[in-house]
């Protein structure tokens, strides 16, 4: 069986290139795709903390936190469909427009 450690760093790695990119990247479409690897993240370490302590309880959490993403990407995807056919660009500066 792999070590809990080898997935804890993983899901560092993953966490932190979510995170990384979230902040560096002005593009909506490419901070919706941060976002979901840092929630992957999540789940991945959720299943393994789960798996080592024997606890089913953080598999069923993990299903909710599926939903919660699937949820996050529908409403970003409307709202960068909503920004791009009012300013014909998906940056993040272009939000303030939507307003009203």
């Amino acid at each position: 069986m792999i070590p809990v450690s080898w997935f804890v760093v993983l899901t560092l790695f993953l966490f932190s290139i979510g995170a990384l990119g979230f902040i560096v990247r002005r593009n909506v479409i490419i901070m919706l795709i941060c976002i979901e690897i840092m929630l992957n993240a999540v789940n991945i370490s959720l299943v393994a903390f789960g798996r080592a302590l024997e606890h089913t309880v953080a598999h069923v959490l993990v299903f909710f936190v599926i939903a919660v993403a699937a949820a996050e990407a529908a409403i970003g995807l409307a709202l960068v469909v909503l920004l791009f056919k009012k300013t014909r660009e998906v940056h993040m500066d272009e939000f303030r427009l939507l307003k009203g």
